[in-house]
């Protein structure tokens, strides 16, 4: 008798309401033989709540490397796994990748058991263009890595999306400051779908005023939303002030020559307007070198 295949299946669970959740995740989450969790005690509130008693192990970013192969073996053998993160849909910016990347890898079955994301969540609620979108992640941890981080995506036409935590909402509004137009449109979308909901749409100035003011708007777990640059029409031997922006930040820390090249690949630019800036903007020092 040949042995069946398990499969594995990523289940998208409620990211704060325990309502949010499908009938089809429910079915799954109790006929599966094991479910992996990005942390046991946090899935184990959620299942008790719906009377689920399946076998729990762990599955974090810490030892997901070397579980892809358990699991491979453990499908192999016929076992079915489910696999769920702390909140939402699995592996988007959670662990997972490399065992759902294994798992291909063995030529088994992958299915995915839809759901909550607080990603399009944010989107569904922001009023912003979102076709096309670039989902980010979480922002880098330093001030300057940042500041890059920004200013690589600041003459992006298209709107971008981005985690960030409790602890560096603040920190990073202020680098976006620093990098992006104060007029910005920014979207901040925090502890959605619980008692805290909050959604604001408003210019970048006025959005770090109020994250500054607000105790409320630094507490919880938060998507950010940043609308696109508008694209300006500029002629042969002009650059656009979001180009000259960008330029006078790489220009304190770069070489006029490294500033340029820099820019040109960052705004898509004409390289002779730009070095025709670069190089007016040092001679009256108007930047550091």
């Amino acid at each position: 008798m040949i042995q069946e295949m398990g499969k594995l299946y990523i289940v998208a669970t409620p990211i704060g309401n325990l309502a949010d959740i499908t009938f089809r995740a429910i079915e799954t989450l109790k006929s599966v033989d094991l479910i992996a969790a990005e942390d046991t005690r946090h899935v184990r509130m959620l299942l008790q709540h719906y009377g689920i008693s399946n076998k729990v192990i762990a599955l974090h970013q810490h030892n997901e490397d070397k579980a892809a192969s358990e699991i491979v073996e453990k499908l192999r053998s016929g076992l079915s796994i489910a696999l769920v993160s702390d909140a939402g849909t699995p592996l988007i910016s959670d662990p997972g990748m490399p065992v759902v990347k294994a798992v291909h890898e063995a030529n088994l079955t992958v299915v995915p058991i839809v759901g909550a994301c607080a990603l399009i969540a944010a989107l569904s609620a922001a009023g912003v263009a979102i076709t096309p979108f670039t989902f980010e992640g979480f922002t880098p941890r330093t001030s300057s890595a940042r500041q890059t981080f920004f200013v690589e995506r600041s003459a992006i036409s298209t709107t971008w999306i981005f985690y960030e935590s409790c602890h560096r909402i603040l920190d990073c509004l202020q680098d976006m400051t620093a990098v992006l137009p104060p007029e910005r449109s920014i979207v901040i979308a925090r502890e959605l779908t619980k008692l805290h909901e909050t959604i604001v749409k408003l210019p970048l100035a006025e959005m770090l005023t109020l994250v500054e003011t607000d105790a409320n708007m630094r507490r919880g777990e938060f998507v950010v939303i940043v609308e696109g640059a508008v694209k300006i029409d500029v002629s042969e031997n002009t650059i656009a002030p979001e180009q000259e922006r960008i330029l006078k930040l790489l220009l304190t820390e770069c070489s006029v020559k490294k500033a340029v090249e820099l820019t040109v690949e960052i705004t898509g630019g004409k390289k002779k307007p730009i070095y025709q800036a670069a190089l007016a903007l040092s001679n009256t020092n108007t930047v550091l070198n």
